[in-house]
């Protein structure tokens, strides 16, 4: 028997929601009210068919009280009063009715039915809350007790011992199925409860999962836990890191000759493999701006040759788009830059923050970017010293650095070509082919 029953049997719509645990303490103690109630009318049935005549009013005074209490409950939604008025009632009742009829044996262990309101207050209040009721029950079973000991017998009231012996079996069986019954229920709400309850950890659990992926789409690992762990300001100076710009060629040209979604449709392929790479070669992609793509290496901790990496990362961009034609059948071309130094980085914002770097690294970077022919890498005078080893340059004139005056400046032409033990060599390749996997080396 259900809230939502009594609810449309009085004819009244709640004025709060419960929430799931209370609403299933609410419908404990209002099914229990109804087995108490239906018990205590049959047991007096019983009692009247077999000729034995007892008042009736302690039967219906618990009846009436007991539909107040339910009556209260759904107008008001207070849980805590509903539940001590009624289990009080479980309580004292069976007691005033065993020593109504005489004592614990004439009355055949009726007061076994007050039980339930330790029973109750267990499953219904907790564990703490129910500790207080059943020193209730045993105090008052003792009490009984004792007047059975004290008092004379009452007279007049003698009934026979196969009546005694059949309600007793009666009043037994009858707890023990209350019992039964009421833990029978709880566990089965309890479970369909605890699988609501999971089905909605699991959901935020999702969610949680798809703002991690977000947010790590965003911002860099070790960024994005230090973000979740509530600090508020996040700068740190990084004294060696590669700075990649890259920017397409004409791209102004382009998007006026192509529709709005051709255009996005570019640049999401485009940046895209991008991402890829930059995925492959360990480098941070830290934003893009219109048609520039811009990323760093060397931020993440632990990371090695990331100088190399942006090399590599470099050449494999410009193979992509040489092998890439436009929604309009043009062939794209990109000029990137590289320099390598010390920069700031850090998160501003407070609602639709970002992660970026500053400092002379990236202006340089992004001014190489601006001076490059299409197709061509340029690097600085750091990134050639790391590279010019391994990696083929060719020096050219000077590039002007706002705030830096004229900076050297190195066109990469592709990996430097190793010589086998006889002395042959061995052919690598350069960046005007576009094949990704000879540029990787």
């Amino acid at each position: 028997m259900a809230i939502k029953d009594f609810v449309t049997a009085f004819g009244h719509t709640p004025q709060r929601q419960l929430p799931p645990e209370e609403k299933l303490s609410g419908d404990m103690l209002l099914f229990s009210t109804a087995l108490m109630g239906l018990a205590s009318m049959l047991w007096l049935t019983i009692y009247w068919s077999l000729g034995v005549r007892f008042s009736t009013a302690i039967p219906l005074a618990f009846l009436l009280a007991s539909a107040a209490n339910m009556f209260f409950f759904l107008k008001t939604r207070k849980l805590q009063l509903f539940c001590f008025a009624q289990l009080a009632l479980f309580l004292f009742t069976p007691f005033v009715m065993q020593w109504a009829i005489g004592n614990f044996v004439t009355a055949s262990g009726v007061s076994l039915w007050a039980l339930l309101a330790p029973i109750g207050a267990v499953v219904i209040l907790g564990t703490k809350e129910s500790v207080p009721w059943f020193i209730a029950y045993v105090l008052f079973t003792v009490l009984s007790g004792m007047f059975d000991y004290l008092l004379p017998p009452v007279t007049g009231k003698s009934m026979d011992m196969r009546i005694i012996v059949v309600f007793f079996a009666l009043n037994f069986a009858s707890i023990s199925a209350m019992v039964y019954v009421l833990l029978w229920y709880f566990s089965r709400e309890k479970s369909k409860l605890r699988g609501v309850v999971d089905a909605q950890t699991s959901a935020v659990q999702t969610e949680k999962e798809l703002s991690e992926r977000l947010l790590l789409n965003i911002l860099p690992a070790n960024i994005a836990e230090r973000l979740k762990r509530q600090e508020t300001s996040i700068a740190d100076g990084h004294a060696d890191v590669a700075v990649l710009f890259a920017d397409i060629v004409n791209f102004t040209r382009l998007s006026e000759e192509m529709s709005p979604n051709e255009t996005v449709h570019l640049l999401n392929e485009v940046f895209s493999e991008f991402d890829l790479l930059a995925e492959k070669y360990g480098i941070e992609k830290i934003k893009t701006i219109g048609d520039a793509y811009m990323a760093a290496g060397g931020l993440r901790s632990g990371s090695l040759q990331y100088v190399d990496a942006m090399a590599d990362m470099a050449m494999e961009m410009q193979s992509f788009l040489a092998r890439y034609i436009a929604p309009n059948s043009d062939k794209l071309q990109i000029r990137i830059g590289i320099a390598t130094g010390p920069v700031v980085a850090g998160v501003i914002g407070r609602r639709k923050f970002s992660y970026d770097l500053w400092g002379d690294t990236v202006n340089v970077a992004s001014r190489l970017a601006a001076e490059a022919q299409p197709g061509a890498i340029i690097a600085d005078a750091l990134t050639y010293r790391r590279l010019h080893n391994r990696y083929r340059f060719e020096e050219m004139a000077q590039v002007m650095v706002k705030g830096k005056g004229p900076m050297a400046a190195y066109v990469l032409r592709g990996r430097a070509t190793p010589m086998m033990g006889d002395g042959k060599v061995i052919h690598l390749g350069d960046t005007a082919a576009p094949g990704r996997g000879a540029t990787a080396g």
